[in-house]
């Protein structure tokens, strides 16, 4: 009798939450604060989906990718960036498109797949309750010169997504250094975005602490909540880059780490000899291989160390800093790859050593051209 009494007393704890039983399913990604949201402490960046110039992109990869996409989602990845932007010329905004389309084939699989469920699966009931967060950046072109210009932007990614909110309206870059007249209008924009209902928070993408910290007093005028500011943040980008963590810190919103991988050039697959296929990764990988030697064999003997791939230790180090790294990823084994960087975390020595050798890198990798001050 007494067991019986246990047993219904664990269902009902199951059953309405109080108690997560997790019987055949794997431990999901941990959340952390951006802002007013929760994200995924690893997110995916989808710069490469329909990019032919750097990453040789075609649409008979889509299966491919959507296989990443669902591993991720699995694992508890919830933030995805992207752009307006992303995708070349014929295939400008592809990134959004399979975004929307991904996750609602991901939905239709999770529904399909709890059908078949035992009933006594609690974990794998809860597994995949996560909501996917799109941080989309729109593009200050040029023509984008009045508040209402990046509204109907905005209400273009929705309607390429075929979703009704974004998680994160993000202005891809400032325009100060070139024509600051813009700028004011950009922030207006991005700002009644959210006042719209578009968008829950708004971000920023390749603005400094300077930068940073302007928009952030205009948003806090507005009440509207800076989630996100994102830069190019790596082991190959610290020197400049490490600023970043404290004026994010100083806003209140959480630093996101694009290009953790230095497209590519941390992973360790790439030597001198062993270039990328794409004619512009390949020239700048031989700029900057000969003095990064001893910043990837520093990461090369801790990820011996702790039975890891550079990969994991790459983006297990940007998580360690603070930010939300957003690799990119195509294939199984990549987004593979990518997840393996979470559940376990550098120790304060590999870190600073890490560090160290971060700082001594012959030629950084270089900056953004937007990048501001």
């Amino acid at each position: 009798m007494q067991s019986i009494l246990a047993f219904a007393l664990l269902l009902f704890l199951c059953t309405t939450g109080a108690l997560s039983l997790t019987i055949g399913s794997k431990p999901k990604i941990a959340k952390v604060s951006a802002g007013p949201l929760q994200i995924s402490t690893l997110g995916c960046g989808t710069w490469s989906w329909g990019n032919r110039l750097l990453f040789d992109y075609d649409p008979s990869q889509d299966e491919e990718i959507y296989e990443a996409y669902k591993e991720v989602r699995d694992a508890g990845v919830t933030i995805f960036d992207t752009a307006d932007s992303y995708g070349t010329l014929d295939l400008n905004g592809r990134a959004e498109q399979l975004l929307g389309e991904f996750e609602r084939r991901y939905q239709s699989d999770v529904a399909e797949s709890n059908k078949e469920k035992n009933w006594w699966d609690f974990g794998s009931a809860q597994a995949n309750d996560n909501e996917q967060q799109v941080a989309t950046k729109l593009a200050p072109y040029p023509w984008r010169v009045t508040s209402s210009s990046f509204v109907k932007a905005a209400e273009g990614s929705l309607r390429r997504l075929q979703q009704p909110q974004l998680a994160v309206a993000q202005l891809h870059w400032s325009t100060s250094k070139y024509q600051p007249f813009q700028e004011k209008a950009l922030w207006a924009g991005v700002a009644d975005i959210y006042d719209k209902g578009l968008a829950k928070s708004v971000g920023v993408s390749n603005f400094g602490p300077i930068q940073l910290q302007k928009v952030s007093d205009y948003m806090k005028e507005r009440e509207v909540p800076l989630a996100v500011a994102q830069i190019q943040y790596s082991l190959m980008t610290y020197g400049e880059a490490k600023e970043m963590n404290s004026a994010c810190d100083d806003n209140n919103c959480r630093l996101i780490s694009y290009s953790p991988l230095c497209l590519g050039l941390l992973t360790g697959k790439y030597n001198l000899d062993n270039l990328p296929k794409s004619s512009a990764r390949k020239q700048l990988f031989r700029e900057l291989l000969p003095g990064a030697q001893d910043l990837l064999g520093t990461l090369n003997a801790v990820a011996g160390e702790y039975g890891k791939s550079q990969t994991q230790v790459a983006i297990n180090w940007a998580i360690c800093k603070g930010t939300v790294p957003i690799p990119g990823c195509r294939t199984l084994q990549q987004a593979r790859e990518n997840l393996g960087a979470t559940g376990w975390t550098l120790k304060p020595d590999a870190v600073a050593e890490l560090d160290n050798a971060a700082l001594s890198v012959g030629k950084p990798m270089i900056q953004n051209i937007f990048q501001t001050k």
